[in-house]
């Protein structure tokens, strides 16, 4: 089981360049710094090119950093590749292979960790019959197939890029909750990129949005929401010291999401931003400045006062 005193992932001052492409430099990851606590099941978000499928390459030890470093279950990603799972998003599988052969292969290479009941059982609930070939499966059933794979090795930490993409609703629901029941009795560390910002919310209590090739917003859910507050008032209100995520100003009247730096000014409505707003806010404005988890304790410590 994972020890969750410690770190599931850890990233200093993490770079990746691909060539030397306009605009970019070829840096699709700059100076990015991070530490995911064992045990939590994370969000990666951000736009398309933010960086987040080579973020979780990196861990996967499927790339090696430009600059800086990075940390796996307390060792680099080569060393700890046995205990890590990954799914990547054109989940690649031999095609040639039936379903049944495809998992006897992850017996093969995972003979001390492989849990055949899960993987089992994950294949015959979306009625994929033995005897079919990879290549004869939809993208959803494909993806089936792979987080059989990946959760059959009982990894220590899964790294899933966009899992449920090609998933109907149904579907997505159903192996959800599978993810969660394997973090929930395993301990397992999750972190999974996703679109589907609403989907996310009632399963991560962590989150990393990556935007430009950078963390901006890293650290617990909870403590981050708690960071940030949503106000409407007079256009005229002044909203200085706090930090101004977002602002929009109808008529007379303005709304904003603000990180508070103290006492907000008299007249202001407030009401608790969800997670939907707190990252759309954060995407919309990618000038807006991010912060880190002491940061998040901090203001939201200060806005009670």
């Amino acid at each position: 089981m994972t020890d969750t005193t410690g770190f599931a992932l850890e990233a200093a001052a993490v770079g990746k360049r691909f060539g030397r492409r306009r605009g970019s430099g070829g840096w699709a990851l700059r100076d990015c710094g991070f530490r995911l606590p064992a045990g939590r099941v994370c969000a990666v978000v951000g736009p398309n090119g933010a960086g987040k499928s080579t973020l979780l390459a990196l861990a996967a030890g499927l790339l090696v950093p430009t600059e800086g470093r990075v940390t796996v279950l307390g060792t680099d990603p080569a060393s700890a590749r046995a205990r890590v799972g990954f799914v990547a998003q054109d989940k690649p599988l031999y095609p040639h292979l039936t379903v049944a052969e495809t998992l006897r292969m992850g017996a093969d290479l995972n003979p001390r960790r492989w849990d055949a009941p899960t993987a089992e059982r994950i294949v015959a609930d979306g009625d994929l019959g033995p005897k079919t070939r990879i290549r004869a499966l939809s993208g959803g059933q494909r993806t089936r197939v792979a987080l059989a794979l990946a959760l059959a090795k009982r990894p220590e930490l899964l790294l899933l890029d966009e899992p449920m993409a090609d998933l109907d609703p149904l579907a997505r629901h159903e192996l959800m909750g599978v993810l969660m029941a394997q973090a929930a009795q395993y301990g397992t560390t999750i972190v999974m990129s996703s679109h589907v910002v609403a989907e996310l919310e009632g399963s991560c209590d962590h989150l990393l949005l990556i935007g430009g090739g950078r963390v901006r917003l890293a650290g617990e859910i909870d403590e981050l929401l708690e960071a940030h507050v949503r106000v409407s008032g007079l256009a005229q209100t002044s909203l200085a010291p706090h930090t101004v995520v977002e602002s929009r100003t109808t008529g007379r009247q303005l709304s904003a999401l603000i990180r508070p730096a103290g006492p907000l000014p008299e007249g202001l409505r407030t009401s608790a931003p969800s997670l939907e707003e707190l990252v759309l806010s954060y995407l919309r404005n990618p000038q807006a400045p991010g912060t880190t988890p002491a940061e998040a304790a901090s203001e939201s410590e200060k806005a009670t006062l």
